[in-house]
């Protein structure tokens, strides 16, 4: 019994620094998007095709992590799917997030009076966000699990065969209107037209990938600390990159142009080749690394609220004041990038705050010894 416990509450170390990684990335990559000018925002600068090139990166690694965090837990537990804890609090972690994701965005400082909105706040309320995406992603990822269990499916059949059909009917949707087709709140979940960021094609198939590898660590306890892991993921990660490639030269050759940076399915190959690559290199830091500081894990384990207080930070609520009305896109290089490690500063220091307060009060209600000499 007690092997069984030591194995649900063990932790990943590499995914969450995989998380600490990506959510500070992303709070780097919001920061400097927010406040440098457009006059500095040239793809002739090595320097800002650079920064560009990682921060499409974040969202993919983000994602991806999400998924595997969230299934390594889920089937860490053995116990059936309607019996397991974790399978519910997918569900309240759904509820949880998609409500954060709208009030993030609400339109009004009123909750239940809408009177003055206008169309151009209603149009923001509805785009599709982060938070949006992993939740459905999430949900998903329980269904699909379900699925997998029900019919005695292997979970990396049925979350690969899923993330291909996100994966390859993307160019079909984002090519669809679907603003004539759909109400205008639920448009948003399929295309980018009306300005959502994330729709569902195909960024939850970056969750779902996240997902195989959930599984697949649930269901090969420690095969993480080898070295050999590393090396698979490695082979595994330079193959995906390798085939993005040529995929990109067989298009360009078949239709003398290639659309590697838009919509075209190999830019999706090479990113999923990257965070596997990533993995790889985090994985084997994490077992040669005999001391990685708790702070780093922390940050990985506090990715919710880092997103959500760096948010309102930069862009304010109907409640609060944000940054971006003030400076925003009008600030130079070196202002903006002084920008984003202040804020990187503040998301770390806040993370190390409610530790040393939590440390505080577990040390003031712990038993006391008694000295019985």
């Amino acid at each position: 019994m007690d092997t069984i416990q030591n194995k649900k509450k063990s932790r990943i170390i590499f995914i969450d620094l995989m998380r600490a990684f990506a959510v500070l990335m992303m709070v780097q990559g919001h920061t400097i998007d927010a406040f440098l000018s457009d006059n500095f925002r040239s793809f002739d600068s090595p320097v800002f095709n650079f920064w560009n090139f990682w921060r499409g990166l974040t969202a993919p690694i983000f994602m991806f992590s999400a998924g595997t965090v969230f299934t390594y837990l889920l089937r860490l537990n053995d116990e059936p799917f309607f019996q397991n804890p974790r399978a519910w609090k997918g569900v309240k972690r759904f509820l949880l997030l998609i409500s954060l994701a709208y009030l993030l965005r609400w339109p009004t400082p009123y909750l239940f009076y809408f009177g003055e909105v206008t169309p151009e706040q209603w149009k923001n309320f509805f785009v599709i966000d982060v938070l949006h995406l992993i939740a459905f992603g999430i949900l998903f990822t329980v269904l699909l699990a379900y699925v997998a269990e029900k019919f005695k499916l292997r979970d990396g059949l049925v979350f690969g065969t899923s993330a291909f059909l996100f994966f390859s009917l993307y160019p079909w949707f984002s090519n669809v209107s679907w603003i004539n087709y759909l109400p205008e709140p639920l448009t948003g979940y399929f295309y980018t037209g009306t300005g959502s960021l994330f729709p569902l094609f195909p960024w939850v198939g970056y969750i779902l990938c996240g997902a195989i590898l959930g599984s697949y660590l649930a269901k090969n306890p420690g095969i993480f600390k080898s070295p050999k892991f590393s090396g698979s993921l490695l082979i595994i990660g330079l193959a995906f990159v390798a085939l993005s490639g040529i995929g990109d030269r067989v298009e360009f050759w078949l239709n003398n142009e290639s659309t590697f940076w838009t919509t075209s399915p190999n830019l999706i190959i090479f990113r999923i080749g990257v965070v596997l690559l990533l993995n790889s290199l985090v994985s084997y830091l994490a077992i040669k690394l005999e001391n990685i500081p708790p702070l780093i894990i922390h940050i990985g384990r506090s990715t919710l609220p880092i997103y959500v207080i760096h948010l309102v930070i930069l862009f304010g609520t109907p409640w609060t004041v944000g940054f971006y009305p003030y400076f925003g896109k009008s600030l130079d290089v070196w202002t903006s990038i002084s920008a984003a490690v202040v804020m990187v500063t503040l998301m770390i220091a806040i993370v190390q705050s409610v530790q040393l307060i939590k440390g505080f009060y577990r040390k003031k209600l712990a038993p006391q010894k008694v000295n019985t000499k």
